[in-house]
């Protein structure tokens, strides 16, 4: 079989990952079969490479993962293809901008072991993300003020907190002229009242690091697939030329005309891989 599309690129949170934060064996199987037909498989991701590669290698095939929103394409193995850092003294400026937002701030740094992520405290993190701070303990270091931190460029800068603090915080960064020169992506979980704020180099997203893949790969956006189910997808799922979203988005991300699938508690990405390559 020569399936028309030649590239599956594949969110995690919220998408391969069910609510427990498990791979369902019904997408791994999809995933390994669209391998097996010639499929090329990426995972694109707000996780760090770090964080997402233990979802990676759970396919049990190589393949490349888009992570950090679009900062970092990296295979498995850990050959780097691009990356897309956010400048320190932008990221200087934006850590005074934010100020009141401090509580809420954690910088990655495109680095192994401690100091991959530098934060001020964790007491306004751990109140939304406290599973997240538990699994990346030993790689964070506690920095105050944390601007000195900012030796090198970072990867980015995120801003984690309840949905109302963080729609002002939203506000607070694009009404500043910083706006030109950074992309702001979001992430908003409704059910835990969690929005988690992206904040990356200008120009700097899954969609374009996506397409910059697939043009490396010699391949046209027709003979793209992408699946994902929140905000920080969309540039992606624009890019593709068989764009899904998952059942369990939000209703306003099911306006744009896209296939929806089932959710990710129902395997929706099995269920999408299954209908398109195989349906």
């Amino acid at each position: 079989m020569t399936p028309a599309i030649r590239l599956l690129a594949i969110d995690i949170d919220g998408t391969l990952v069910d609510p427990q934060f498990q791979v369902p064996t019904a997408n791994l199987q999809a995933l390994r079969r669209a391998h097996a037909a010639g499929v090329e498989i990426v995972l694109v991701t707000g996780r760090r490479h770090q964080f997402a590669l233990p979802i990676a290698q759970l396919l049990g095939f190589d393949l490349w993962l888009i992570s950090s929103n679009g900062a970092i394409t990296r295979s498995l193995s850990g050959e780097s293809f691009h990356r897309d850092l956010l400048p320190v003294e932008t990221a200087r400026q934006l850590v005074a901008h934010m100020e009141p937002y401090r509580g809420n701030l954690v910088l990655t740094f495109d680095r192994e072991g401690k100091g991959a992520l530098a934060l001020e405290r964790t007491d306004e993190l751990t109140t939304h993300i406290q599973r997240w701070v538990e699994n990346n303990l030993q790689y964070i270091e506690f920095v105050v003020p944390i601007e000195q931190a900012l030796v090198i460029d970072p990867i980015q800068a995120m801003f984690c907190g309840t949905i109302a603090r963080m729609q002002v915080a939203e506000e607070r960064l694009l009404g500043t002229s910083l706006a030109e020169r950074i992309t702001v992506l979001k992430t908003r979980y409704d059910a835990r009242d969690l929005i988690i704020i992206d904040v990356l180099n200008q120009g700097c997203s899954k969609g374009h690091a996506l397409e910059r893949w697939a043009r490396h790969r010699g391949l046209s956006r027709e003979e793209v697939m992408a699946i994902g189910d929140n905000y920080n997808d969309v540039e992606m799922l624009e890019f593709a030329g068989v764009p899904v979203i998952m059942g369990n988005a939000r209703d306003d991300l099911k306006q744009n005309g896209w296939r929806v699938t089932l959710s990710n508690e129902q395997n929706g990405v099995a269920a999408a891989v299954e209908e398109v390559l195989f349906g």
